[in-house]
């Protein structure tokens, strides 16, 4: 090493020594508690818990507002809340242990060691690795649609990872993904034999001593201090309750983490000291090292769209974002769900962490109000109008929101009837990733139903049907379409990222392989042509011309299928005396029987 080198490696070194020194709180947070209050009462926010980390120690924790208004029980530092994606930390960490056994890598394919793992191509299951999937980049988009409010078990969406094609190349850009970490979660009790929820308790909780902490509502409510989720009633500052959340079982390792500011000021402070924990060292180093590898860069949105330059270049790493506030490393978080939001953060070579968590659906900004506040404060640097700027934009879009709801769609077209009687448009309707739609006549009109939800279909024009739009639920726009038979075989609805099809799902006896046995079989045409009826792998139809590609069946009504290549071509089996004695051949120039030989 070069004198020189040296030279600035000590000043560094002695920089970030400096900036680690002791704080004097109490100065530090002269008028917090008055701060707090003001801005509670601009966001009309029912609760918020505070932590502040030194080091290895928490050196304040605090609650105001209230966690349950009604009963006016007050927010304490023992109060639970959903921290929801600041769960996604501890499974980055948990899988870093098997990292460290050997039983998984960071950067090889995680195929390799989960073989039940399948993605979308062959690209795809040979490339992705548990980096990959842990910090955002395999390319393939949110897709919420598929866990949020759905019973799918962890196993059923772990299937469905498959059917979600990728909306860019692998590592090319930064597509924030739940179903990821899911999927991680479900590798890890593939590898472990144990859920993941139990190798998070044995790895994270129990030597962090975290034993309030859990995992689902039905166990927060066990227990004696928990906050409430509230939300405005539109248009109005008028406090409502926000059902609970409680469908996270499956998509768990993404954000179903309960836990307070006492319980995760353990873990913080465990990041904040190499892994360290009182007199233990809980986690290896070299995992959050790991954690903290630059990954994927974050676009500068609020850097190019309104000139901030407090915290701009974000990185993502494996579990959390880093990033520099006002020349100063910090690493962070965020989480939301059902009306609870949280961020946990730490300044690691300042020794300073924040852990901020409310209980108001329209409050998520406080979380980084409060949290840069104190950041200001312990730095002794000039603070940021953070709350004058996010509550701007915050009424800004309130007004926007309620005038577009004001207007009339010019996208309408008046006078217009649907194209079916009602009772047409009724079924299931299936996509492979996302589940089903189940569409119904009730009282003279068509009911919607999706994940649990329930709600009237008002005709808009043509062919369209729309959800009211609820504050809660949103609104949902339901596209029905004809196939050239001219029935409704299909609907669109716009969910997530893209528009989602959902096909009309056909009678389950199409998709039974000892059904779809009898099928099969070879035919011939009545010039003496020979076709054959195929079934390679117990689940799909083919037929079969010499000479000619294979024709995919498609299910479509009882003993009918249409070629999947040829939507206006359906192949019809005809049954007499309890067998088949072959099919009709039906498309655009007419109908032509196949007899069975």
């Amino acid at each position: 090493m070069s004198k020189y080198i040296l030279v600035v490696f000590i000043f560094i070194q002695t920089t970030l020594s400096l900036r680690a020194q002791s704080f004097d709180i109490d100065k530090s947070l002269k008028g917090f508690d008055a701060y707090v209050q003001t801005i509670m009462k601009d966001w009309n926010a029912p609760g918020i818990a505070v932590g502040i980390v030194v080091k290895d120690k928490l050196v304040f924790a605090k609650g105001y507002g209230y966690r349950d208004l009604e009963n006016k029980l007050p927010v304490t530092p023992q109060t639970l809340f959903p921290i929801a994606s600041n769960t996604k930390l501890f499974t980055a960490v948990a899988a870093g242990f098997l990292v460290e056994d050997g039983k998984l890598a960071w950067d090889q394919p995680i195929k390799k060691y989960d073989a039940s793992i399948e993605f979308y191509n062959q690209d795809l299951n040979e490339g992705v690795t548990l980096r990959d999937m842990l910090s955002h980049r395999t390319g393939i988009s949110r897709h919420d649609g598929i866990w949020y409010k759905s019973t799918f078990t962890r196993k059923e969406m772990f299937y469905r990872i498959k059917f979600l094609e990728p909306s860019q190349p692998l590592r090319q850009g930064f597509l924030y993904n739940n179903l990821m970490y899911m999927g991680v979660g479900a590798a890890m009790e593939h590898i472990t034999g144990k859920t993941w929820e139990d190798y998070v308790r044995e790895k994270l909780f129990k030597p962090l001593v975290m034993s309030n902490s859990t995992f689902t509502i039905g166990e927060m409510e066990k227990r004696p201090d928990f906050a409430f989720p509230y939300y405005e009633e539109r248009d109005t500052t008028v406090l409502k309750k926000y059902p609970f959340y409680r469908q996270m079982d499956g998509v768990g390792p993404c954000g179903s983490i309960i836990s307070n500011v006492e319980e995760i000021s353990h873990w913080l402070i465990a990041l904040m000291n190499k892994g360290k924990y009182g007199n233990q060292q809980v986690i290896p180093e070299s995992i959050l090292a790991a954690t903290l590898q630059p990954a994927m860069a974050v676009p500068n949105i609020n850097l190019e769209t309104k000139g901030y330059t407090e915290l701009f270049n974000s990185v993502y790493g494996m579990g959390r974002y880093f990033s520099a506030y006002k020349g100063h490393y910090l690493t962070y978080h965020g989480g939301a769900i059902g009306g609870f939001y949280s961020q946990v953060s730490t300044m690691l070579y300042d020794g300073i962490g924040v852990i901020v968590l409310v209980n108001g659906a329209h409050t998520s900004p406080m979380i980084e109000i409060v949290s840069r506040n104190i950041y200001d404060r312990l730095l002794n640097v000039p603070r940021t109008p953070w709350h004058e700027r996010l509550y701007k934009d915050y009424l800004a879009g309130k007004k926007a929101s309620k005038e577009s709801r004001e207007k009339v769609s010019s996208t309408k077209v008046a006078d217009t009837r649907p194209s079916h009687v009602l009772e047409d448009y009724s079924g299931e309707f299936e996509n492979a990733a996302y589940g089903i739609v189940g569409i119904r006549v009730k009282e003279n009109g068509l009911q919607y139903s999706f994940n649990g939800d329930e709600q009237p279909l008002i005709h808009y024009h043509y062919d369209r049907f729309d959800t009211p739009d609820d504050v809660l639920i949103g609104k949902t726009s339901v596209n029905f379409s004809t196939n050239p038979q001219g029935e409704i075989d299909k609907l669109l609805i716009s969910m997530d990222e893209a528009e989602v099809a959902f096909n009309r799902k056909p009678d389950a006896a199409l998709t039974d392989p000892a059904i779809l046995l009898t099928y099969t079989g070879k035919y011939e045409t009545p010039s003496g042509g020979a076709v054959e009826i195929r079934l390679p792998d117990s689940k799909t139809l083919f037929l079969v011309y010499p000479g000619q590609p294979q024709y995919e069946l498609i299910p479509y009504k009882p003993r009918t299928f249409k070629m999947k290549q040829f939507s206006d071509t359906i192949i019809q089996f005809i049954v007499e005396d309890n067998r088949i004695t072959g099919y009709r051949n039906i498309d655009p120039a007419g109908e032509l029987f196949i007899r069975r030989k």
